[in-house]
């Protein structure tokens, strides 16, 4: 197994991972823009954003499945071609109905790459390579999401919010790179579609009834419809099928289900922070690209942060690393909370550099315990499911900025979130105590 490849490999998955998440960072800057050039309110634009965290977030298990039965090179690349064929419809949209059917495709496309990303290193790699590949996944991710902001701001300025939308394309040019690192190997079986539907359908309600807050009680009375009749269905399936789309072992799997409910708090405060904070500044008369220079600090950390988590991981263990990304994220929550209030740059920019070095090290020690607690055959399917509940928790965070932050304010709504990742470590805590911290001997 070529172990010397892995930095370069993580390196481009890392960098495939954050153009995926620029699809969201940097569309959000350029919501006003696009609403007055489409002749559509504010809060119907913010449909493009809320349409694409969906299809993102209820397609990443279909990614992992697919991948444990035909291998990862397909997959992803039919989701690279609908993340880029998306962008390029997306930034010549002559209507709005166009723009937000092609943002749906490249939800739907972008959703390949976490899941996918993954599972190439958890295939590839093992031990202490895998926890620094992992680490250096997440760093350059957190990195190339937290310029989206500023490149969306910049590129806004001087070619207008159409080539925003594009900018997701430059993730097919990474594909060449990683061609031969791209398995085509899996376990050969047939797809369960009718479970891959039930299982799609039941996300798409749970992402719904938690965007509902900022889209109003239609979308909740749909998603929570969605959820009541999903969920029981999607057992009834499973005991029927329990070897199809979703096995029953990821289900029933303490490790699986309690690490990715931890772990969503993380990303929950990321993206928290990447609504709330600009929103703030822009009402205070800040300027997008200057929001965007706020962030430059946390990009800057988010690279240092692989040469942590690495070694971290393999000395304390995924269950212990997931722990104190929580602990660092509901700290950066308060920060955010305090800085929001009175308008402090600097508090704010050390809240965000927080919350990188959280996500930084949260999204690969959720990795590591899934990987670790499955077999290989289901391995892509259980780390499909964990991000999805890793990207519903990006959803919480964005949902209760922007729906209970025009109640009580968005500092106030922060300050709410902080509880999230403490309640996080609630859900962890039988798996703390199953962890054994690893004897080094010097």
């Amino acid at each position: 197994m070529p172990l010397h490849d892995s930095r370069r490999v993580s390196v481009l998955l890392g960098l495939l991972f954050g153009l995926a998440g620029m699809g969201s960072s940097s569309a959000a800057i350029v919501l006003p823009t696009m609403a007055d050039d489409l002749g559509v309110p504010i809060g119907v634009a913010a449909w493009t954003i809320s349409l694409y965290v969906l299809m993102l977030a209820v397609t990443t298990a279909v990614y992992g499945r697919v991948s444990d039965l035909v291998g990862i090179r397909v997959p992803l690349l039919v989701g690279i071609g609908l993340m880029t064929g998306g962008a390029l419809v997306a930034s010549l949209a002559p209507s709005y109905g166009v723009l937000l059917v092609a943002r749906m495709c490249q939800g739907a496309g972008a959703a390949a790459v976490p899941t996918l990303g993954v599972a190439i290193l958890s295939t590839r790699y093992a031990g202490e390579v895998r926890s620094l590949a992992f680490g250096r996944l997440a760093g350059i991710a957190a990195a190339v999401s937290c310029l989206g902001p500023l490149a969306g701001g910049v590129v806004e300025e001087h070619l207008g919010w159409r080539a925003v939308m594009a900018l997701p394309i430059l993730g097919a040019a990474v594909i060449p790179f990683l061609w031969h690192t791209l398995t085509g190997e899996g376990t050969g079986a047939r797809l369960d579609v009718l479970g891959a539907v039930l299982v799609a359908l039941t996300a798409g309600g749970l992402v719904l009834l938690v965007q509902s807050p900022t889209v109003g009680a239609a979308v909740a009375v749909v998603g929570g419809l969605l959820l009541v009749l999903g969920v029981p269905t999607v057992a009834l399936w499973v005991r029927r099928r329990p070897d199809g789309f979703l096995p029953v072992e990821v289900v029933r799997n303490p490790a699986v289900i309690r690490s990715a409910v931890a772990a969503a708090a993380v990303p929950a405060a990321w993206f928290a922070q990447l609504v709330g904070v600009p929103a703030v500044l822009v009402h205070v008369g800040w300027q997008p690209w200057e929001v965007g220079a706020l962030l430059l600090p946390s990009a800057a950390f988010a690279l240092v942060v692989p040469r942590i988590v690495g070694p971290l991981l393999t000395r304390i263990g995924a269950a212990r690393s997931l722990a104190v990304a929580g602990l660092i994220a509901s700290g950066a929550l308060v920060l955010a909370a305090i800085g929001t209030s009175a308008v402090l740059p600097v508090v704010l920019v050390l809240a965000v550099v927080l919350v990188t070095v959280a996500f930084g090290l949260g999204q690969p020690a959720l990795s590591a315990a899934v990987g670790d607690a499955v077999d290989e055959d289901v391995r892509g399917v259980a780390l499909g499911i964990a991000t999805l509940l890793f990207l519903v928790g990006g959803s919480v965070g964005s949902a209760v900025v922007a729906g209970l932050g025009d109640v009580i304010g968005v500092p106030a709504s922060l300050g709410v979130l902080a509880v999230l990742p403490l309640l996080g470590l609630v859900v962890l805590a039988p798996q703390l105590r199953r962890t054994r911290v690893p004897v080094l001997v010097s």
